[in-house]
């Protein structure tokens, strides 16, 4: 499980096919940090095409649950490992010796019980209170925050040259994805090739590799003291670090921010080859940066600039994004290899996002004033060709709801 550049050919990746948890969701998709609500069956659908259509252009695909179940059927100790986190993930309440003696209950039952089970209990966060009347119990079932956005894979974790940095999420909602990946990763991993951030936050869609050095978004989700804890784990790998302050548009300044416009890196930046970068060059000029190398195992900044000129001297070219593309996903692609991505259907997000009235008066007026033509807005289009690159476009129009394209909802393992 090694990266080094965001172009390299892409050997493997882990993904989770979204279950049950993402059905809580459409109550209430504001709070589960949705972007809106969207029909779930479509959606797994779209999510298994995203997969067969990395494995039909070589890329090995795994698939989180099952490969924890085929692991816990595998190995005894992994099996032992995972029944002990779903005993200490639950929850049990009423009278004291009722609880105790459902929750032994429950530890002698689990060697008994289909490892998919075990796992939907991690994904689905349930708890059980136990009510009696007239000494009869009867219990009602809770799911404390169902991981509705674990099948955004990117997000738990960083993959560099040395291997696997677990993150911390900024968001209350999303803060147990990372203990199933640590998990995981440890689980499967050598010994010392997994390390923690253990200070800050720091979100996989905020770090891009790029062979000698290492691009990272702070802002909404990651901020600096999640970089700079992942830097000092020893297994960064890069020479230079560029740590780039997630920007806004000016029309948008002083006012609410859509937290799509600058989330993560990926939501207006990636890179699609060696030397090729796409995104918004409006956000990429306003995105101050901060260079830094590492001296005696710290980082120690060395220039500040902005994110445009630091990929300029890099001897990138760009890709520049309009307000309505940068939107509606067209960043969010996966590169499979150099110059070659899985991008989203972005002009169909974007006309299901503007008949969703997902955005304010101030974007939809920006959007409005963008006089790109829909046959051209990237990845379609004459730019795409033009700077030789082979696009695999796949319809993620329900997906997409939970704010994220095939970037996102793909962890990237293993690149050569």
């Amino acid at each position: 499980m090694k990266i080094r550049a965001e172009w390299e050919k892409l050997e493997s990746v882990l993904m989770h096919t979204p279950g049950i948890e993402i059905a809580y969701a459409m109550l209430a998709p504001k709070p589960f940090l949705f972007e809106r609500s969207f029909r779930t069956t479509r959606a797994v659908q779209e999510h298994r095409q995203l997969q067969d259509t990395l494995r039909e252009n070589g890329v090995r695909v795994s698939v989180l649950e099952d490969e924890m179940i085929f692991r816990a059927e595998k190995s005894s100790k992994f099996r032992e490992s995972l029944e002990e986190k779903v005993l200490r993930n639950s929850i049990f309440y009423g009278e004291i010796a009722d609880t105790e003696e459902a929750k032994k209950e429950f530890a002698r039952n689990l060697s008994g019980l289909d490892a998919r089970n075990l796992f939907h209990f991690l994904t689905l966060e349930p708890s059980i209170d136990l009510k009696k009347t007239e000494n009869v119990q009867y219990p009602t079932v809770y799911s404390n925050i169902p991981l509705a956005n674990l099948y955004f894979m990117r997000d738990q974790q960083i993959v560099t040259p040395e291997g696997v940095i677990i993150g911390n999420m900024r968001s209350l909602q999303r803060r147990k994805e990372t203990e199933i990946t640590d998990f995981f990763f440890n689980q499967i991993a050598e010994d010392g090739a997994v390390k923690r951030v253990s200070e800050g936050y720091l979100e996989g869609g905020d770090f891009l590799p790029a062979k000698d050095f290492a691009l990272f978004g702070v802002g909404p989700r990651s901020t600096t003291e999640g970089v700079f804890s992942a830097i000092q784990t020893g297994i960064a790998g890069f020479d230079e670090y560029c740590i780039v302050e997630n920007p806004v548009y000016d029309f948008m300044e002083g006012g609410t921010r859509d937290p799509m416009i600058n989330m993560h890196l990926d939501t207006y930046f990636n890179i699609a080859g060696e030397g090729i970068a796409v995104g918004s060059v409006t956000l990429l000029k306003k995105a101050s940066a901060s260079v830094y190398t590492v001296d005696d195992g710290k980082p120690a900044r060395i220039e500040t600039t902005n994110l445009m000129d630091y990929l300029s001297r890099k001897g990138f070219r760009v890709i520049d994004l309009s307000v309505r593309e940068q939107l509606s996903y067209s960043s969010n692609f996966l590169t499979i290899s150099d110059r070659k991505i899985v991008a989203v259907n972005s002009p169909d997000v974007l006309k299901r996002l503007v008949a969703s009235s997902v955005f304010s008066e101030s974007v939809l007026n920006a959007i409005k004033h963008d006089d790109t033509p829909e046959a051209q807005a990237f990845p379609r289009g004459k730019r795409a060709h033009d700077y030789g690159l082979d696009v695999i476009e796949v319809d993620l129009k329900e997906l997409t709801g939970g704010y994220g394209g095939a970037h996102c909802m793909t962890a990237s393992t293993s690149r050569r």
